[in-house]
């Protein structure tokens, strides 16, 4: 990766993004309500969302605990 491509991805991120750091604060929060209106938790929290759109191990670590309180883990 050179410099050019790390501006690109710079500039394409959603401003709402709120980092991994934030959106790991308030995940297990998200997660319940995911698990019961995916929805609403979009509207709530635009940004964490907008963050597990881009972030490939945190949208792992969602869908992670998501399997878990949706009781399908290992289903």
């Amino acid at each position: 990766m050179n410099g050019w491509d790390e501006l690109d991805r710079f500039l394409r991120t959603d401003p709402r993004d709120v980092g991994c750091e934030k959106a790991m604060d308030v995940l297990h929060v998200y997660v319940e309500l995911a698990a019961r209106e995916p929805e609403t938790a979009r509207r709530q929290y635009p940004g964490v969302a907008a963050h597990l759109r881009a972030c490939g191990p945190c949208q792992e670590d969602f869908e992670g605990l998501l399997a878990a309180v949706s009781g399908t883990l290992g289903s």
